[in-house]
């Protein structure tokens, strides 16, 4: 006879939880009987869920994860989100509701290191409470039962505490996760895990909503940009003021040009594409702020990107340009191949703020997409379509009982 079999539902929000999602599928089976129950076939599957990125109540996110895990005839399910979520003023990293046998995990709130073995080691983690419960005595029993084993494969996750989300990291001690047990009248969360530290809490929030932001996947969209201001930059590199310039610049002007270019660029862009998110009745103010903070960071590490490579270009256009007899006629004083590097970066500064900032980025979508508030429009709109044709179904079924009985 066969051994039963246990399903375990992923559900994730649109866009990058997806991708995890598409990466954790495969190799969470063995995972879970190890770590879980090894009496069981574990088959994991995955769905996509507007639902899950349009709310900022865990609640609201764990009563749609039972909705669909109902809908699915999953024995557990785990929920995906790149949403912030809070409990107080403090950031909610992950929830388990044991009787409703379903999860979430806030990414943002696993930081911006390394995001696929966090979230696989999280999801172990979730399940494993969901499965044996999450007092002090059944965490013990837990944590006696992996290390009673003897395969060495998973060594890494045999030796981790069973009260901890994640193995220890280098760098966890400087924002710890904590692990509580809420005991609240008005909620049916087991055990919550957070982030107490409000400055590493800030910080861990921060870089990982820009993580989920992916601002490397922006940086296809600046290719036109490139073209425009190497295009205008290469024009003004032929002259000598440009040489004499950067030879006359000390550090500091030199340092405060590329700071102004860069963010010259990124008003540009919010402004120019609309990024920048207004009061709005349906998000708390202190979200806003968030998510406006974000999409600077966002676009200042994109921008970063754009600069470094239009930079490594005027480089290689500088030595190519410019014959080092005619730079030591044109500058005073001793001339060499630092001076390259100079009117490299003074070509990169200028054209970024003279050539750059008069053109739009190509690939509008892709930009939009980087930001939380257009990502969760889009889904709430998602959400209503799908709610109308739901709506236009149960009407036409209607419609043709109704005719029916006419008959």
């Amino acid at each position: 006879m066969g051994r039963e079999e246990k399903r375990l539902g992923l559900i994730t929000a649109p866009g990058y939880p997806k991708e995890l999602g598409e990466a954790l599928v495969k190799e969470l089976p063995e995972l879970l009987s190890y770590y879980v129950e090894d009496n069981y076939n574990w088959e994991v599957e995955y769905t996509v869920d507007a639902l899950t990125g349009v709310t900022e109540n865990s609640e609201d996110v764990l009563e749609a994860t039972m909705d669909r895990s109902k809908k699915k005839n999953w024995d557990f399910a785990v929920c995906l989100t790149d949403l912030p979520l809070f409990k107080g003023k403090f950031p909610v990293v992950a929830e388990a509701y044991e009787d409703g046998h379903v999860a979430l995990i806030s990414l943002p709130g696993l930081g911006s290191t390394p995001m696929i073995k966090r979230v696989r080691e999280s999801i172990l983690q979730l399940v494993n409470e969901i499965y044996y419960g999450s007092s002090d005595k059944e965490r013990e029993q837990a944590e006696h039962r992996i290390q009673s084993k003897d395969d060495d494969q998973h060594e890494e996750l045999r030796n981790k505490s069973s009260t901890r989300l994640m193995g220890k990291r280098g760098l966890e001690w400087l924002s710890p996760i904590q692990r509580e047990t809420p005991h609240e009248e008005d909620s049916n969360i087991d055990v919550r895990f957070t982030v107490k530290s409000r400055i590493s809490g800030a910080l861990r929030l921060l870089t990982g909503m820009v993580r989920a932001n992916r601002p490397w996947a922006m940086f296809p969209a600046f290719l036109k940009v490139i073209v425009f201001a190497f295009t205008t930059g290469a024009y003004a590199l032929v002259f000598p003021t440009l040489w004499n310039l950067s030879n006359n610049y000390g550090i500091w002007r030199m340092f405060m040009l590329s700071v102004v270019s860069i963010v010259a660029m990124v008003g540009w862009i919010i402004i120019a594409h609309k990024l920048w998110e207004k009061p709005n009745d349906k998000r708390a103010p202190y979200l806003r702020k968030l998510y406006n903070g974000v999409t600077v960071l966002t676009l200042l590490v994109s921008v970063s990107l754009y600069y470094m490579l239009l930079f490594f270009i005027f480089s290689l256009a500088v030595v190519a340009f410019i014959p080092m007899g005619m730079l030591k006629s044109q500058l005073t004083g001793d001339a060499g191949y630092v001076n390259y590097f100079y009117i490299a970066w003074t070509a990169t500064s200028v054209s970024t703020i003279i050539g750059a900032l008069g053109s739009v980025l190509e690939k509008e979508e892709v930009v939009l997409s980087s930001t939380y508030g257009y990502r969760q429009r889009q889904r709430y709109e998602q959400i209503k379509k799908e709610e109308d044709e739901e709506q236009e179904d149960g009407q036409g079924v209607e419609n043709a009982q109704e005719l029916k009985r006419v008959k």
